[in-house]
């Protein structure tokens, strides 16, 4: 990516630009190629969710947002973008939540418009809050883990996990990070490292199977991990291996936060079991991002996107309102409020 490029994940274009569109960096070619893809029709920016060319919980929320203004606006229809939209990716509350917003303020477009670009904007404020509260539970010199990708790829803003290792970075308070490659479909190598190296953080990748040696070998002083949906009483699903990290990091007593919006907890959900978990193409892990064969092509597959962390493996869910402390079901109800 050239220096001048402008690192972002979802813009509205509006028509004076060559728009309606929901313009979108597509990261299923990060780092390798920079390419923009502009979605003119719901159908098109429905694929780009479905196939993660746009993606992560806050991001979602604002594509989804600009989606429904885009249905009202080339007569696909805003409630079918928002069902089409939603229906894309379930086990993100956020992109449901963005299109509910935007349909809740009547069926002016304009109106519309105005209260997607308010949800952007506030979603930008609320990464840079959620950063000042998680770096302020660091430790001066804090050597981080964190899993997939949660900065600016994600998040509009500069990010809910990676958010706080950014600001823990800019406050000369971050020791080093440690990415998690993330299988199958590499979000931290190929996102999560490229948004360090750009800023000059400190870093290193990491298979997904080494971070039980970091942990139990004293290498990590906490692990931070974003999410997709937070039940009420605090189950967090997140990308697959997040559970995993959650097990490990308890059992090396390190803490294990949860960093998101206030968008992404679901007081409707009342645990992990209610959560609806997404299952993707097989063909994600028979083969290296579709260039290099990883398995027998008649093997069986389970490819699940998420896995649940139980409530009582998180230390600590870090939103823009606050940190929640255990037990969550007060907590996130206290945060959450408006």
């Amino acid at each position: 990516m050239g220096a001048g490029t402008e690192v972002f994940a979802v813009r509205w274009l509006a028509p004076e630009q060559g728009g309606p569109a929901v313009r979108l960096l597509d990261q299923t070619l990060l780092p390798e190629q920079v390419r923009v893809v502009d979605c003119r029709r719901v159908a098109q920016l429905a694929e780009a969710i479905r196939s993660m060319r746009v993606r992560g919980a806050p991001a979602l929320g604002v594509a989804g947002a600009y989606g429904v203004v885009l249905g009202a606006l080339t007569g696909a229809g805003a409630e079918t973008a928002a069902a089409t939209l939603t229906a894309q990716r379930p086990t993100a509350v956020n992109l449901g939540w963005g299109c509910r917003q935007v349909l809740a303020t009547g069926p002016d477009p304009e109106a519309m418009l105005a209260a997607a670009r308010r949800l952007d904007a506030d979603n930008d404020a609320a990464c840079l809050a959620i950063g000042r509260n998680g770096a302020a539970l660091l430790d001066p010199g804090a050597r981080i883990l964190t899993h997939c990708n949660t900065g600016v790829l994600a998040c509009q803003g500069i990010g809910t996990a990676f958010g706080i290792v950014r600001t823990a970075f800019e406050q000369g308070r971050l020791g080093h990070l440690w990415v998690d490659e993330t299988r199958p479909l590499l979000q931290g190598s190929r996102l999560t490292a490229f948004e360090a190296a750009a800023l000059g953080i400190p870093h290193a990748v990491v298979v997904d199977g080494a971070a039980g040696a970091l942990l139990g070998g004293g290498q990590v002083d906490a692990v931070v991990v974003g999410a997709d949906r937070i039940a009420a009483n605090g189950d967090t699903a997140n990308k697959l291996g997040t559970r995993a990290l959650a097990v490990i990091a308890g059992a090396s007593r390190v803490p294990f936060y949860v960093a998101a919006p206030t968008s992404t907890v679901d007081l409707a959900t009342p645990d992990g079991g209610a959560i609806r978990i997404e299952e993707r193409d097989p063909e994600e892990v028979r083969s290296a991002l579709g260039k290099a064969l990883l398995a027998p092509a008649d093997s069986p597959v389970y490819n699940p996107a998420f896995d649940v962390t139980p409530a009582t493996l998180v230390t600590a869910v870090v939103t823009e309102h606050g940190v929640a402390h255990p037990p969550y079901r007060s907590s996130l109800r206290a945060v959450a409020a408006p």
